[in-house]
């Protein structure tokens, strides 16, 4: 059996008194006569919130700095163009996107961002191509997407971004595995998926994204647990999340991600969070409010989700972060 400083390269320290925090560090505390660590330990608290309830839009940036574009609202069940930024507290209306739509994806940040597919005007779903792209200031539409579809994952910046995955119903297969890289002009196809899914939970970069859970099948969903990772070129097959689910959103990197929310047969909402620390997944702190079709965007330590599926939608913002926290090691 290895032996702690064999894991970690030290022995479990002796000493008088605590340790200074730092995460995954051991001791013996010899004054108390117990074996503490220190813990990083996530949990979700309210944000502002959003000044129109809507769910299917377009989340990106950081938790201090996101903006949330187009959606649905419910009821009366329609598409919107707004668009609304958040500076860590209290969201703004700015300008709205040029094409009203939903479900659609999404890449960058509050200076620059991007969103593209979505479902937009009737056929309800006959889905898009369009793309615009985010200068700060306005909306410009930019090269079409080489395939239509929504329910779209996306990753990456408004120059380097990834298309995920689709449904594309006037197709066949109606569910896609295509994955498209945007270089700030038009788009190219890439690496397909080795599971064709829409509606999934991704974080990460042009260059190294994950890909979790998601839909199967369109329109009666059929939710898969698998999760891959991109390197640029292809896909790879990795640890399955605990709860599959569709519809959900991710925050993070290809070592440490999170994934929250979404929808769960017969259906449910649900507000599970999972944790990816770079080979499996564990569950941690729930949503407040459970939800799915919500906009998402962040790190694994700091993160932030808006909006999402209920009806009617809700504004409610929530905000993720980790602290390192001393615990005393029980032994049962």
């Amino acid at each position: 059996m290895a032996t702690y400083k064999a894991i970690h390269g030290v022995n479990i320290q002796y000493r008088d008194s605590d340790a200074t925090a730092l995460e995954g560090d051991v001791w013996y505390n010899a004054t108390t006569g117990l074996l503490k660590m220190y813990a990083a330990l996530g949990a979700w608290s309210s944000g502002g919130n959003l000044n129109t309830g809507r769910s299917g839009g377009g989340g990106f940036g950081i938790q201090t700095a996101a903006i949330f574009a187009g959606g649905i609202a419910q009821p009366p069940n329609t598409n919107l163009a707004v668009v609304e930024q958040y500076d860590g507290s209290s969201w703004t209306e700015i300008a709205d996107i040029n094409t009203a739509r939903r479900e659609l994806g999404e890449a960058g940040i509050t200076t620059a961002g991007l969103i593209f597919n979505g479902i937009g005007a009737p056929p309800i779903n006959a889905g898009s191509i369009i793309t615009e792209k985010w200068n700060g200031t306005s909306w410009t539409e930019v090269g079409d997407t080489n395939t239509v579809g929504y329910q779209n994952a996306g990753t990456g910046t408004s120059t380097a971004a990834l298309s995920i995955g689709r449904a594309a119903p006037g197709l066949s297969p109606t569910i896609r595995g295509e994955t498209e890289e945007f270089d700030g002009s038009s788009w190219t196809e890439s690496g397909d998926l080795n599971t064709a899914r829409s509606y999934a939970g991704a974080a990460g970069t042009q260059t190294a994204t994950i890909l979790a859970s998601g839909d199967t099948n369109n329109p009666y969903p059929n939710r898969v647990a698998n999760a891959e990772t991109y390197d640029g070129s292809s896909w790879t097959e990795v640890g399955d999340v605990n709860t599959l689910r569709s519809a959900l959103s991710g925050a993070g990197s290809t070592t440490a991600a999170i994934v929250m929310g979404g929808g769960t047969p017969p259906p449910a909402v649900v507000a599970i969070t999972e944790q990816w620390d770079g080979s499996a997944w564990t569950e941690v702190g729930d949503l407040s409010t459970a939800r799915s079709a919500m906009g998402g965007d962040g790190t694994a330590t700091a993160a932030v989700v808006m909006g999402g599926g209920a009806n009617p939608s809700p504004t409610a913002t929530e905000e993720w972060d980790v602290s390192v926290t001393k615990e005393t090691v029980a032994f049962d």
